[in-house]
């Protein structure tokens, strides 16, 4: 009796551990996808506070319905941990230096804009520095990690704004009178934010109007 019920509890155990393993999996494929969202979500208050509330009523359904309906503790784990997250995470954390930075200057929009090696007090072979663009109505700011501005770009003198790919990194490159700035993309997501970026600049661009050529004056 004994010889045939060990291999039965054996198989049972691997089974639970391969079902907590593939939750965990799942769970944590779910937070790294969630991530970048929650970070914005914290950034307002009101939809921090309803996200949270939100987190607790669906952990305490996991934790009662499963129970009373259905013997299941793995919904009950599951719901008591997210019971748990929606009471022990921060509070909101508003961005208001970002906020009033864009207010001041105008911009209508905030885009990555990658690194860019900065013209002056950089090494020539240091990394470019992380730097966000604010797009205006009439001009575009880049600005550093402080918020402080590294580049001017006055909208009307741009003649092009286009990405492309550079030995697996992503280049967004704009010329505008007689200058050029690259702005350099790494990672997974190179590409993604240097098509974002371009798309953006070339909306707020107006291409220049196509010379036609003028017809000669008629001879008397």
């Amino acid at each position: 009796m004994s010889t045939t019920s060990t291999p039965v509890a054996s198989q049972q155990e691997e089974t639970v551990v391969a079902r907590l393993r593939n939750f965990a999996f799942g769970a944590l494929f779910a937070v790294v996808l969630l991530l970048p969202k929650l970070l914005n979500l914290r950034r307002d208050r009101r939809s921090w506070f309803a996200f949270r509330v939100v987190l607790a009523v669906a952990g305490a359904s996991l934790v009662v319905l499963p129970l009373s309906l259905w013997n299941s503790w793995h919904a009950a784990i599951a719901g008591l941990a997210m019971f748990l997250a929606s009471i022990l995470l921060p509070g909101a954390k508003p961005d208001t230096t970002l906020a009033d930075t864009a207010a001041r200057l105008g911009a209508l929009v905030i885009v990555n804009g990658g690194g860019y090696q900065l013209e002056n007090g950089q090494l020539e072979d240091a990394p470019p520095s992380p730097v966000q663009l604010f797009v205006c109505s009439e001009r575009i700011w880049a600005l550093d990690s402080h918020l402080h501005p590294v580049l001017l770009i006055p909208i009307s003198q741009i003649s092009s704004a286009t990405a492309a790919e550079s030995a697996g990194d992503w280049i967004v490159r704009i010329r505008w009178a007689d200058r050029t700035a690259d702005f350099h993309y790494h990672g997974i997501f190179a590409e993604h934010l240097a098509r974002v970026a371009e798309s953006t600049l070339r909306s707020v661009t107006h291409p220049p109007l196509p010379v036609l050529p003028q017809k000669r004056a008629a001879t008397a």
